[in-house]
């Protein structure tokens, strides 16, 4: 089920909706240029267990409207909090994937009514503000952006043969979400659907709104899943220090690690990240000892 939901000056973002039954409701955000179709078969397998779920597209991203506005962490988090309100959702279990893991962070924190407990999908522990290499610059960010250029401008069969190649692992449904977050332009060939402006003003507010500034208003159960590429050797160094750091900083907060596993880990091993957000539906759930 497709909602339509307002969140500010006439501008309304799309909700993919499973009923589920009477567990814990869901909120699951997607990375910075997805959409919320990569949560598809996480979904699934969520709502089977009985939990209503609630995927969102971001303003500028997948079915949701496209302002000109908007295009900031403090925006994003406003947006999810009307989300909130017009749902009538509190007490839900936010995953957040990648830059969603942030804006999960940074709601729960301002918000804490609203996250009964946090899952943390390959982001909202990372620190690029601590490597000169990942130094939050504008410069960084559009060279990082470089691939956003590089897969504009091809026919969608070509691009559909990319992912498949990219990624031999995922699923029909996988790729064919993917391709959601782009367009076909008017030559027949494909744009990406978040216009590379808004991608760098997201960009910069990532870089200058660090998740671990909002570690100490977390007072929910947070599970932080980590991806460790077999590609990417030394980025493993990275992830151990900034996990270690939200660890000690969150007071309620156990990490997974998915080894050999690329950044999108819900799309990647979908069966193993659901059963990881029912084990914090569970801890969420458990009841408390009884005192003596």
């Amino acid at each position: 089920m497709k909602l339509s939901v307002p969140v500010d000056h006439a501008v309304h973002l799309n909700v993919r909706h499973r009923p589920g039954r009477d567990g814990r409701p869901f909120l699951l955000l997607h990375g910075l240029g997805s959409n919320a179709r990569l949560w598809d078969e996480v979904a699934d397998l969520l709502a089977a267990a009985g939990h209503p779920v609630y995927a969102l597209d971001m303003r500028g991203h997948g079915d949701s409207d496209l302002p000109e506005h908007g295009y900031d962490n403090a925006t994003a988090v406003a947006d999810l909090v009307a989300v909130c309100r017009e749902l009538r959702l509190t007490g839900a279990l936010f995953a957040g994937h990648s830059w969603g893991g942030n804006l999960a962070v940074r709601l729960a924190a301002q918000h804490p009514e609203l996250a009964a407990g946090l899952a943390l999908v390959d982001g909202g522990w990372i620190g690029f503000v601590d490597t000169s290499r990942y130094a939050p610059t504008r410069e960084k960010s559009v060279e990082l952006a470089g691939w956003w250029r590089d897969v504009t401008g091809i026919k969608e069969e070509t691009m559909r043969e990319l992912l498949r190649g990219l990624h031999p692992t995922w699923s029909q449904t996988a790729v064919e979400a993917s391709l959601a977050d782009m367009v076909e332009g008017p030559d027949g060939l494909l744009v990406q659907r978040l216009p590379l402006e808004h991608y760098m003003s997201l960009a910069d507010s990532m870089w200058q709104d660090p998740p671990a500034r909002w570690y100490p208003g977390i007072t929910a159960p947070v599970l932080l899943l980590v991806a460790l590429p077999a590609h990417a050797q030394s980025w493993g160094t990275y992830a151990r220090k900034w996990v270690a750091e939200a660890e000690a900083a969150i007071p309620r907060a156990e990490s997974r690690w998915y080894v050999d596993t690329d950044h999108n880990l819900h799309v990647e091993e979908p069966e193993r990240v659901a059963s990881d957000l029912l084990d914090l539906a569970r801890l969420v759930d458990k009841p408390a000892p009884e005192r003596s």
